[in-house]
């Protein structure tokens, strides 16, 4: 499998369906990895699924950085891209590029920014010094308590405006592709017709132009929230606890280790 680049991915726009899906360690990485998805996203859902987090605006860069890096190690196909954590960037703007490096220099090859009031800078200022940029518009979930909570964006024909535009101004601004998280299926095909770059949905319908989930919901892995627009395409949860119990009956009958098990 060729290495999968930003202007591959930018090239995919109108014929072709795009991966994505969520990881945030190396042992993972490398099986998504050589199972042919486009992006592998260190997301900032980390906070949820791994560290047990209730929002994602409370994980750590140095935490991110360091899932980066693991990630980073294991793939050798894929695209990796890291969310940048809402402390990196919308907190301190102004310190945006400084750590979109500590990203790249970690193994990222792109970074994705959430809209946000001084989202246009951001994206400006990191595009300008080479650093790859995918947007993210509709649900934003770094800064949902400003939307009314977890809930579909862009329902009334303002608000449905407002993203449209939103999808523009990042386009215009460099981004390569854009994640459209929340929105009505009818929205999110306006936006995928309007722009020239590739789009990315999450809960946003069939008709952009390629689609992410978080790898710990389409696997069985996370069960606390149960959202509308994921697949479990494997319930691996149930197989590790049948697994994690016949360990524990072999452990307390003797039957683990065996002799061949043994040195």
């Amino acid at each position: 499998m060729k290495k999968i680049t930003v202007k591959h991915i930018k090239s995919k726009k109108g014929w072709g369906k795009i991966s994505m899906l969520t990881c945030y360690d190396y042992s993972f990485a490398g099986i998504l990895d050589s199972s042919g998805v486009d992006i592998i996203l260190v997301g900032d859902s980390l906070a949820n699924v791994v560290l047990g987090l209730d929002k994602t605006n409370t994980v750590s860069v140095a935490e991110m950085l360091n899932h980066t890096q693991a990630v980073a190690k294991a793939v050798k196909h894929s695209l990796v891209v890291t969310d940048m954590p809402y402390l990196a960037y919308q907190k301190e703007p102004a310190k945006a590029l400084s750590f979109a490096k500590k990203f790249i220099l970690k193994g990222a090859e792109a970074v994705k920014i959430e809209w946000f009031s001084q989202c246009k800078s951001v994206i400006k200022r990191l595009v300008k010094n080479n650093i790859p940029v995918m947007g993210h518009i509709g649900l934003t979930p770094q800064t949902a308590h400003l939307l009314g909570g977890y809930k579909v964006q862009g329902r009334s024909p303002e608000a449905a405006k407002k993203l449209i535009d939103q999808a523009k101004i990042i386009e215009d601004l460099g981004a390569f592709s854009l994640v459209l998280e929340c929105l009505p299926y009818q929205l999110s095909q306006r936006i995928s017709k309007a722009v020239r770059i590739p789009t990315i949905g999450i809960g946003a319908g069939k008709y952009c132009d390629g689609q992410v989930l978080v790898s710990y919901d389409f696997l069985g892995l996370y069960s606390k929230k149960k959202l509308k627009f994921t697949r479990v395409y494997c319930d691996l949860s149930s197989q590790i606890k049948t697994a994690t119990k016949l360990f524990i009956k072999d452990v307390k009958k003797g039957k683990f280790p065996s002799q061949s098990e043994s040195f």
